[in-house]
């Protein structure tokens, strides 16, 4: 019987944080999905994973308590994107390993995950589909945040070139894999409530 792998301490961070624009500006991670806010099924699927579950939202901090060990919030109240939360995460983080999920991704599943941490290293680990990588779901080394903050301080807002500036791994994922679908539109929401 082939050994179980065992995989890394991590710090998760759950990115909450936006503005929500295509849902009315509602906040995405509250919205209901089969009865449940997302930020519950991304809870459920992460909880196991992590002593150090880190929440990013710059509102409705008291709804998201429930799904957190912590709560982290942008340093900017001007919605900078997600690379200011991934930033603010690597601060909080208290493990090697950050395992970066965006809030709108129910359909997840526990083998992507597990895949993402099994490359653990001195490189961060990051989805690919075909030739588009996804940023907001990977595994970041906790001691690339200095070179973070020096990006960040020269004005650099994007998670995937950051990324890519340390050669990434890539987790090959099929185009339109179900378990990446961002259900960040109203239509979206419908079309997968089905």
């Amino acid at each position: 019987m082939p050994a179980t792998p065992v995989l890394p301490n991590c710090s998760v961070l759950l990115l909450c944080g936006g503005r929500g624009q295509r849902m009315g500006g509602q906040d995405k991670g509250l919205i209901e999905w089969q009865g449940r806010p997302l930020v519950a099924w991304l809870h459920d699927l992460v909880r196991p994973l992590s002593d150090d579950l880190i929440i990013s939202c710059n509102r409705n901090s008291e709804r998201y308590r429930a799904f957190a060990d912590r709560l982290i919030s942008d340093d900017d109240e001007h919605f900078q994107g997600p690379l200011a939360g991934i930033r603010a995460g690597l601060q909080a983080a208290r493990h090697d390993y950050l395992l970066v999920l965006p809030c709108d991704t129910p359909l997840l599943d526990r083998a992507l995950l597990d895949e993402l941490l099994g490359h653990a290293g001195s490189h961060p680990v990051m989805v690919r589909q075909g030739d588009f990588w996804e940023p907001l779901f990977s595994l970041i080394p906790k001691s690339l945040g200095s070179t973070l903050e020096d990006a960040w301080l020269a004005g650099e807002r994007s998670p995937q070139r950051w990324l890519c500036r340390h050669d990434p791994i890539a987790v090959v994922c099929p185009p339109n894999d179900p378990r990446l679908a961002n259900l960040n539109t109203p239509q979206l929401l419908a079309q997968k409530n089905k």
